[in-house]
């Protein structure tokens, strides 16, 4: 026969466990909340026939610049990203005004940027958090993003985002003319997949490396089609077979702090995608590692890429500027925060905006 536990040791143990659990914090509860599908919220904020037409031909437009079917310089430029739809709104009617002065040499496109990556932690965009508080209130986020996106697209100009996340992709898919795919997912190959399922034309970014070989790469993977994991429009999961994309490109953004815009680096990326059979037609972001995070050096990269056209490098096509209402960027401080300033990377202020395409459209004349 077993002894009896002494009640001495098993109250020791009693005891232990109660301290372990005191010890160690219980681990937070996850918790859901139903977003829309893509078909409500497109039902929701629909398209227009005259709107869905003008979306294609802006489509088109971007596709015959990144071709070399038309000589005109392509401009994505806009606020880093989007956290007041208001001050969105005000840039986008400014913007819309220049575009029909610069519009025979320079078609300009607006970023509407609705999501963020981050490093670590941080504000996510738009989408992700539209009140500026951690609250996540992505019901809102998704439909404040179409709206601005469809406001934007209805003031005449093409828009522009980057998709981070594939399942936002069907929210608002329908209402880009150009997309850009980042330097920390190029090499992604659900982005690649993702790529290879859109309408509009895609910019691949060179890895925060300068690795201009992953992004070649994506454009070679994007090409082809794919069966992918997605959404319909009802949310359900769906085997989605792409088409893939004939329409992409790569963007020189730089990297590890050092520019790759210069005749050098151009020549080195374009026969690098010769050599691949892809399309040699690039764009360069005039911010980040070639700004070397410096936003006032934006026009020093883009004078610098004017340059190169005008010397006849033909293959520099396409441009990007982080531009908002007013210089500089900001903390996020909720209910103490200046109008039309960045809350992510610095922009310039909208008149070094006017004067960059002014002159662009001038030299190009």
């Amino acid at each position: 026969m077993n002894a009896p536990v002494s009640p001495v040791i098993n109250k020791t143990v009693v005891t232990n466990a109660h301290a372990t659990a005191r010890l160690t914090p219980a681990a937070p509860e996850s918790v859901a909340k139903r977003l829309p599908t893509p078909a409500e919220l497109r039902q929701r904020i629909a398209l227009s026939d005259p709107l869905i037409e003008q979306i294609a031909r802006q489509r088109h437009a971007v596709q015959q610049i990144l071709s070399g079917h038309d000589d005109r310089l392509l401009v994505v430029v806009g606020p880093c990203s989007v956290h007041d739809p208001d001050a969105a709104l005000e840039y986008a009617d400014r913007l819309a005004a220049l575009s029909e002065e610069v519009s025979e040499r320079i078609l300009p496109v607006m970023r509407v940027y609705v999501e963020k990556p981050r490093t670590t932690v941080g504000w996510k965009g738009l989408a992700y958090d539209p009140d500026l508080d951690g609250s996540g209130d992505m019901p809102r986020g998704l439909a404040l993003s179409r709206e601005l996106m469809h406001a934007v697209a209805a003031r005449g100009l093409p828009v522009a985002t980057e998709l981070l996340q594939p399942m936002l992709a069907p929210y608002v898919d329908d209402l880009l003319s150009w997309v850009a795919i980042g330097a920390r997912t190029t090499e992604s190959q659900l982005h690649r997949e993702l790529a290879s399922d859109l309408s509009a034309a895609v910019g691949f970014k060179n890895a925060t490396s300068g690795d201009v070989q992953v992004a070649i790469d994506a454009m070679s993977a994007a090409a082809h089609p794919h069966q992918r994991f997605a959404v319909d429009p009802q949310g359900y999961p769906i085997v989605q077979q792409t088409a893939g994309n004939p329409h992409t490109h790569v963007v020189l953004r730089g990297g590890h702090g050092e520019p790759n815009y210069q005749a050098q680096h151009v020549r080195a990326a374009t026969t690098a995608l010769r050599n691949a059979g892809q399309n040699p037609r690039l764009m360069v972001d005039c911010s980040h590692a070639n700004a070397r995070k410096d936003h006032r050096r934006q026009s020093e990269v883009m004078l610098d890429v004017l340059a190169q056209r005008q010397a006849g490098e033909a293959n520099l096509v396409a441009l990007m500027l982080e531009s908002h209402l007013f210089e500089g960027k900001q903390p996020l401080k909720p209910g103490a925060m200046r109008y039309g300033v960045s809350v992510t990377d610095a922009c310039v202020g909208w008149e070094t905006t006017e004067h960059l395409l002014k002159t662009a459209a001038d030299r190009l004349a």
